[in-house]
C-alpha cells in the first residue's frame, strides 16, 4: 500500500479512521481488485496495488499477477472516453466534421443505406450513443455481442446495415461501434493516425509517456477497449478533466467543451446518464448527493470523477464480464467519498 500517513489524508480533507477502512478492503478484501489511486485538489492522497487475476484482450485465461505502480493496464471501455476528450480537442481545433454533421454524409459509399430515418444519424448521436441502429453488447453474452464483431468487419457498412430501432437521438444504447467511426473519422479528418494523435495532443502535454494501443485483428487501434495505462496516469486524465481541460497553464480543450461532455445527454435506463462518452451518477458524500462523472470498462476498470469534491478516483480490476464488479466498484466510491469531511 501506498503512503497514506495521516498529515496528507487529513488535509485533503478526510477522515483518516473512514478511508483507512476502505483502503483495507481494498487491499484485503475478496475482490478481484488490483490498483486504485485517489487524488484530491490534485494531489495524492492514496495509492495502492495488490495480487491478483488477470488476462489481456487476446488471452482466455486468468493468470494471478502481482500489480504495482509501473504496470499498464487494460482499460477496455474506459479507452471510449478517452476517445470522446480526443474528439472534442480535434473539434476544437476545426479538423473533424460538426456535431449535427450527418454521419452518411462523410460516407458517399453507404449512399444506398440512407433510407427510413438512417440518413439523420449525426456526429452528436455517436458521441452520446442514440443513434437508433439496432445493436446489441451488453449482457449480450458472446454469440450474440455485436461488438465481438468489430475486431475485423468494415465499421460503417457493419453499423448502417442494421435497422433502426428508434429514432435516432430518441434513446441510449451503448454501442462501440459508434466510438471506432469517431475514431475512424478521427483518423480521416486530421491526417494523422489515432495513437500519434492521442500522442501529441492529450498525452504528452498531460506528461504521460508509458501507455500501448492494442489493436484488432485488421491491425487498427482499437478505440472502444484497447487502451493501456498505468492507474496513476488513469487518475491523470480524471484531473485533466477536472481542471476543466487545462494543464499546467495551457488549455489543451476548451472547458466549454468539458463542460458539455460530462453533462447528461440522455437517461442510460438504469439510474444513471450519458454525456459525450462520460457517464453520470450520484454518490454521497458531507451530508448531499454529488453527480460523479465516470469512464467504465469491463472488469472493474474506472474513473470517478466527483467535480463537486474536486475527486479523482482510479480503479482497476480483473472482474471481466461480472455484474458484480460494477456494484463492488460503486461501494468502494462511496465509501471514499462518504470519508471526505470538508
Amino acid at each position: 500500500m501506498g503512503d497514506t500517513s495521516a498529515a496528507p489524508v487529513q488535509q485533503a480533507g478526510f477522515n483518516t479512521r473512514r478511508l483507512g477502512e476502505a483502503l483495507a478492503e481494498f487491499a484485503s478484501g475478496p475482490v478481484n481488485f488490483h490498483g486504485l489511486v485517489i487524488l484530491r485538489h490534485g494531489v495524492l492522497v492514496a495509492e495502492s496495488y495488490r495480487t491478483g487475476r488477470d488476462r489481456g484482450l487476446y488471452q482466455l485465461l486468468l493468470r494471478k499477477r502481482r500489480f504495482d505502480a509501473s504496470q499498464l493496464h487494460d482499460m477496455r471501455s474506459v479507452t471510449r472516453s478517452v476517445i470522446g476528450l480526443l474528439w472534442g480537442i480535434a473539434a476544437t481545433q476545426g479538423k473533424v466534421p460538426g456535431m449535427d454533421t450527418p454521419v452518411m454524409a462523410l460516407y458517399p459509399e453507404l449512399k444506398r443505406l440512407a433510407l427510413r430515418g438512417k440518413e439523420t444519424v449525426t456526429v452528436r448521436h455517436l458521441l452520446t450513443n442514440t443513434c437508433g441502429l439496432s445493436w446489441r453488447e451488453i449482457n449480450a453474452g458472446t454469440l450474440f455481442n455485436h461488438e465481438l464483431r468489430l475486431y475485423w468487419r468494415t465499421y460503417a457498412p457493419y453499423l448502417f446495415r442494421r435497422p433502426l430501432a428508434t429514432p435516432p437521438g430518441m434513446r441510449f444504447n451503448y454501442n462501440g461501434c459508434c466510438t471506432s467511426l469517431l475514431a475512424e473519422l478521427l483518423a480521416k479528418h486530421t491526417g494523422m493516425t489515432l495513437t500519434e494523435f492521442a500522442r501529441i495532443h492529450l498525452f504528452e502535454p498531460l506528461g504521460i509517456t508509458q501507455w500501448e494501443w492494442r489493436k484488432d485483428l485488421r491491425g487498427r487501434p482499437l478505440a472502444f477497449s484497447g487502451l493501456r495505462l498505468r492507474p496513476a496516469d488513469l487518475a491523470r486524465i480524471g484531473q485533466f478533466v477536472l481542471q476543466r481541460g487545462q494543464w499546467q497553464g495551457r488549455q489543451l480543450l476548451p472547458a466549454a467543451w468539458v463542460d458539455e461532455a460530462i453533462r447528461p445527454h440522455v437517461d442510460t435506463g438504469d439510474g444513471r446518464q450519458y454525456g459525450y462518452h462520460w457517464w453520470l451518477g450520484k454518490v454521497d458524500a458531507i451530508g448531499r448527493p454529488h453527480q460523479w462523472v465516470g469512464a467504465i470498462g469491463n472488469g472493474g476498470q474506472r474513473l470517478y470523477i466527483v467535480p463537486a469534491l474536486d475527486l479523482a478516483v482510479a480503479i482497476t480490476a480483473g472482474a471481466y464480464n461480472s455484474h458484480a464488479i460494477s456494484q463492488h466498484c460503486t461501494a468502494l466510491l462511496k465509501k471514499i467519498a462518504a470519508a471526505v469531511e470538508h
